[in-house]
């Protein structure tokens, strides 16, 4: 909780990354509230207080994914809402022709985008979507401590900056507002 609400403020992209992987944690203890708190939040450096709160927002978002149908797959329904707010501003940036280093930025992440839609990155989701999976997926590999091409990690390196600045346009739009046109 305290991590998701630092990352929310300061990176849209950390922050969804981050849910993504806060849904998986909750799968790998089996929607266990009763595991969550002791196998892991009992492991945080928190005060009493900060781990019942933090047990109160994992038991909420348990809860979410039971009544979303997201225990086993899927994502819920407040990461997809934030992934459609920036595929939103994606388009936005994109059609506007205020924002030329950003149109630049995607045209050069456009063929790792078609290529991982390709490979076999489901065909429905959008560019961003696919720019989310594959950041998401290189992150597990790291977890896993397993081999990453150095072709892959070009590809996530270019997706990162471009996900980076679509991110610190959605900071600067939600503190200053941007204008399109």
């Amino acid at each position: 909780m305290y991590i998701a609400q630092e990352l929310r403020k300061k990176n849209i992209a950390e922050y969804l990354l981050y849910m993504w992987q806060v849904e998986d944690t909750i799968r790998a203890f089996g929607c266990s509230m009763a595991r969550i708190r002791r196998e892991y939040i009992d492991r945080f450096d928190y005060t009493e207080e900060q781990k019942e709160e933090e047990a109160d927002w994992f038991g909420n978002l348990i809860r979410m994914m039971n009544q979303e149908d997201c225990r086993d797959q899927g994502h819920l329904q407040i990461n997809n809402v934030t992934l459609q707010t920036l595929e939103e501003l994606h388009a936005q940036l994109l059609s506007s022709t205020k924002f030329p280093f950003y149109n630049t930025a995607y045209y050069k992440v456009l063929p790792f985008i078609v290529e991982l839609r390709h490979r076999g990155a489901d065909k429905q989701d959008n560019e961003i979507e696919t720019c989310f999976n594959s950041l998401y997926g290189v992150m597990l590999l790291r977890l896993q401590k397993k081999e990453i091409t150095p072709n892959t990690l070009h590809a996530v390196q270019e997706i990162t900056t471009f996900i980076g600045m679509l991110s610190d346009y959605y900071k600067k739009d939600k503190e200053e507002g941007l204008e399109f046109e």
